[in-house]
């Protein structure tokens, strides 16, 4: 299969993360009496941060003290899965080395901070990996819109319909095929719709078997 380049979304495609903040979401919401906490992480999926805000603003009301919450389940979050504790998605290591020993460049682009981002790929062995990493406080519009995607190829320097992007999430998957990337879509919180199967190129269950449709050896 002809291609330049794999762009990856971070969590729910490198990390199996996203369990992990709805995890300490829940929490939050038990103590605070949060209604319907899953199905607001559900809607945030692959929004940056100033877009999240927004998105609970809107939906608890604009005297919700998003910040502080957010806060006490990030801390939350570190405490339990910092430090190199983030689980890994099956296949990475093989993704990623088949990509390098095929000359392949590769590219990240999240919607999380690039503090945070570079924290946890360090932590993980991962950060060498990545010819270019394009994150959430890097882009004037959060997915779906396809900056992130877009300002990825131009720093790998392949054009978009030359690279596949994987991604996990509704908002990942509109965002890298308005960029017109083949987009893979390989499920984690979010299950493949009616529009995701007619958006992305392919749905695939994991990583590994991205790696057999794309061709690359184990």
């Amino acid at each position: 299969m002809n291609f330049d380049a794999v762009v990856f979304d971070m969590d729910g495609v490198i990390f199996d993360s996203e369990k992990k903040v709805v995890e300490c979401w829940q929490v939050v919401a038990e103590k605070y009496n949060i209604e319907e906490i899953e199905e607001a992480c559900s809607a945030c999926l692959g929004l940056n941060r100033e877009a999240t805000k927004e998105y609970f603003l809107g939906r608890y009301g604009e005297d919700f003290p998003y910040e502080e919450y957010k806060t006490e389940m990030s801390n939350l979050f570190h405490e339990r899965y910092g430090n190199g504790k983030i689980p890994v998605k099956q296949g990475v290591q093989e993704i990623l080395d088949s990509l390098r020993k095929n000359g392949k460049k590769v590219a990240l682009a999240t919607s999380t901070r690039k503090a945070v981002v570079v924290d946890e790929l360090k932590a993980a062995g991962l950060y060498d990996f990545f010819d270019a990493i394009v994150c959430g406080d890097m882009v004037d519009k959060s997915k779906p819109a396809p900056d992130i995607f877009l300002r990825a190829c131009e720093c790998l320097g392949v054009n978009p319909d030359d690279a596949f992007a994987i991604e996990d999430s509704y908002n990942g998957v509109r965002s890298a095929c308005g960029a017109g990337m083949r987009t893979i879509k390989v499920p984690d919180l979010a299950p493949a719709t009616v529009e995701m199967r007619g958006l992305a190129e392919v749905v695939l269950p994991n990583l590994c078997e991205v790696m057999e449709y794309l061709g690359l050896e184990r």
